[in-house]
């Protein structure tokens, strides 16, 4: 029973297969070999125009080098409160921005507010030298707390990012679990919306170590390249990150662990619905479900062997949780099973 994350699960079998079969032989280093390029292009297929590729080692590289890249001396940056860039990344954003700043705006249940949003990058718009000027804006797709932001919401705060000359980043660590549960394509949740450069993430969703910067502007990644290799993020046997990819997208498998994923999240969602001692937060639009338990039958569980977070309690709940009440977090995967559910859901009985 692992709810802690969708990053303690494993490598799906067909990744790790694809990595076996990749091991042998020669090819071109750095990203030039035949199978770099074959994905290269295969990520232009999914996203329905040329995009320009670049692999990284982790989900906070792709989103730290994606600010840098639209980086600007007095830069400020724009995120939900709880983004993972401002609650979870070190520093990291800032640190390759070269002290660029990141702006918290509110909205409920992990989603920027666009009211919120206009107030923020209004405040800086007049690009004051003593207090900075807009940069970017961050959108989490699936954002946080497991809410996923409709076609709708990206356009308004695509709007507000071009009126003020910013680009629109989007942090997809969960790209796939958001695609899904919004039944829509890649380029109808990205550049058709607005979005300019994209943090794909693999690793979450049955990959070994898989993430990727997406760039939508061909002339802007030239640049890309070099804050890359500056990073230390250049792959020199580059091949075994495109056959990570080369089988996630094989035959769809990437849209069908991210459909499992929520899947057994919706099935979570009901166990927990279902029990006397727990209830959801809210309801879960991905893969993470946010829930409401007495805190010695989430101690008990634990003990059990059932693995989840304790979680912050957001403004929304203030006032809404009994002292021996506790908000916990729940993580689905490509490996989670009914039969994890169910072991879970007795343990609420």
């Amino acid at each position: 029973m692992f709810f802690a994350s969708d990053n303690w699960a494993g490598a799906h079998p067909k990744v790790a297969e694809r990595l076996h079969a990749s091991a042998a032989g020669f090819s071109r280093a750095y990203g030039d070999g035949d199978l770099d390029k074959a994905v290269y292009a295969r990520f232009s297929e999914i996203f329905e125009r040329d995009v320009a590729v670049f692999f990284v080692a982790t989900g906070t590289a792709a989103n730290s080098l994606s600010l840098a890249a639209y980086g600007k001396p007095g830069g400020i940056s724009f995120a939900h409160r709880e983004a993972h860039i401002l609650e979870d990344e070190c520093g990291a954003p800032e640190y390759f921005s070269h002290g660029s700043r990141l702006h918290p705006v509110d909205g409920p249940l992990g989603r920027i507010d666009i009211g919120n949003l206009e107030r923020a990058v209004a405040r800086f718009a007049g690009e004051n030298v003593h207090g900075g000027r807009p940069a970017a804006i961050s959108i989490t797709q699936a954002s946080e707390v497991g809410t996923v932001y409709g076609l709708d919401d990206i356009s308004a705060i695509a709007a507000v990012a071009k009126r003020h000359g910013m680009p629109l980043h989007m942090d997809g660590a969960r790209f796939a679990n958001a695609l899904v549960s919004l039944d829509v394509s890649p380029a109808e949740m990205t550049w058709k919306r607005g979005v300019d450069i994209v943090s794909f993430g693999g690793t979450k969703n049955g990959c070994w170590c898989a993430e990727a910067i997406v760039m939508f502007d061909l002339d802007r990644a030239r640049e890309m390249a070099f804050l890359r290799k500056r990073s230390a993020q250049l792959f020199s046997k580059a091949r075994f990150i495109s056959a990570q990819f080369a089988a996630y997208f094989d035959g769809g498998l990437w849209l069908e662990t991210a459909r499992h994923a929520n899947a057994m999240s919706a099935r979570l969602a009901q166990a927990i619905e279902s029990s006397s001692v727990a209830r959801l937060g809210w309801q879960p639009e991905a893969n993470e479900v946010f829930a409401i338990i007495r805190k010695d039958v989430a101690e008990k569980a634990q003990s059990a062997g059932a693995a989840f977070y304790t979680w912050p309690t957001p403004a929304s709940l203030l006032g809404q949780i009994g002292d021996d009440e506790a908000l916990y977090r729940f993580v689905t995967s490509f490996a989670t099973t009914s039969d994890d559910i169910g072991r879970f859901s007795d343990l609420l009985r």
